[in-house]
Parts: C-alpha cells; structure tokens; sequence
C-alpha cells in the first residue's frame, strides 16, 4: 500500500514495498518483479491524489542486496519508459518483513488544483 501524502503541487509518496493490502508480497522472490510491483502500487496511490507516473520527478529505489540493482534498475525503467526521474538506489540491511526485497520512494510534482 502506498502512502502519498499532497501538500500544494508536490506529492511524496512514503517507502513502498510490493505488499497487498493483506499483507502478502508480491513478486516472490524476485528484485525485477517486486520492484514493477512496487512502482504499480505507487502509480495507484499518485492516483488518489490526482497525480501519476507521469508527474514523478524523483525516486529511490532501496534494496535489501544491492548486488540486484540491474534487475531493479530494469523494472524501473520499464515501468517509466520515456519519463526519466531522477533515481538514486541505495543498499539496506533489511525491512520489516524480512520476505520484502524492496521499497521505493517517490516525488511528484503536480499543478496546483
């Protein structure tokens, strides 16, 4: 689940992990398929607020092994295709849920309505 958060034109959106809304995580085992999950989840929550995709301007993309940043790295740029955000991947110790590979971050910026 998402977690963005609108304050004028600019929509941050808090650490996403590939976790339905029942805790399960999708993507398995795999840092391509939990980060295009992850990136999905995220596309919903900008939704919400009246943002997309489109209007991200920056993400950071946390991984668990950072040995797998190409894979991460390839789901991102496939889920973003022509947009190109500025990104940064950082390698962490863990998460939470010891099953969660990734977390993303991410920063939009919208008209103001």
């Amino acid at each position: 689940m998402a977690r963005p958060v609108r304050v004028g034109n600019l929509v941050e959106v808090s650490g996403t992990a590939a976790a339905d809304e029942q805790g399960n995580i999708l993507g398995g085992d795999d840092y391509y398929e939990q980060t295009k999950a992850a990136l999905r989840i995220i596309g919903e929550g900008l939704g919400q607020l009246g943002a997309s995709l489109e209007h991200v301007v920056r993400t950071r993309v946390y991984l668990r092994d950072p040995g797998w940043w190409e894979d991460a790295g390839r789901a991102h740029g496939e889920v973003f295709g022509q947009i190109r955000p500025a990104n940064t991947i950082v390698g962490v110790a863990g998460f939470v849920d010891p099953r969660i590979l990734v977390e993303v971050e991410a920063t939009a910026v919208v008209e103001e309505s």
